[in-house]
């Protein structure tokens, strides 16, 4: 398996970048989805990406169980792009929460922590085929004023270094540059 990790910031370039390089692969390519339009913003920001796709790229969308999903969906001359995994943080988080406590304490559900290891331990065991994962790098702006976007940025935080650390190459963009931080240059 060859797995790249793309990070960086909103309207970086990183699903940009993500999407090029499944295109010039000449492989099969299946793009799985994590978002949920939640809201009219989010239903125009996935139109933007499905506008951009090839036709002959197939899409899944799966908000909660991408280990299960990739496991079905990863194998040999294949490339499974996942956009994003900070969109799939967000849904595992909030998952059954009704709403946040006033206390501004937050405790993920029981699912958070099972799905989060059920990924980084298949990533760990490794899959065939090719994994490009598209995430945000959320820690490098300002520290968030609420307890739940604080919350957030540190998991997010840890599970790009967790990714980081089981994938063989990481890619930092910025103004649409791709910086490689970690493996063989795009």
């Amino acid at each position: 398996m060859s797995c790249t990790l793309i990070l960086g910031g909103a309207r970086s370039g990183k699903s940009a970048l993500a999407e090029r390089l499944a295109l010039e692969s000449g492989k099969e390519v299946l793009y799985l989805a994590t978002s949920r339009a939640g809201d009219g913003e989010m239903r125009a920001r996935i139109a933007h990406h499905r506008a951009r796709r090839p036709a002959q790229w197939r899409t899944l969308e799966e908000p909660l169980l991408l280990a299960a999903s990739l496991r079905s969906a990863c194998r040999p001359g294949r490339i499974v792009l996942v956009d994003c995994l900070t969109l799939w943080l967000t849904n595992l988080m909030l998952c059954g929460v009704a709403e946040v406590p006033e206390d501004g304490k937050f405790t993920p559900p029981p699912e958070f922590e099972a799905q989060r290891t059920a990924f980084l331990d298949l990533l760990a065991q490794g899959l065939p085929g090719e994994l490009l994962l598209v995430s945000n790098e959320v820690g490098m702006g300002i520290v968030p004023m609420g307890a739940l976007a604080r919350r957030f940025a540190d998991e997010a935080g840890l599970l790009n270094q967790a990714v980081a650390a089981r994938v063989q190459r990481v890619i930092l963009v910025a103004a649409g540059l791709p910086l490689v931080l970690k493996g063989a240059p795009c």
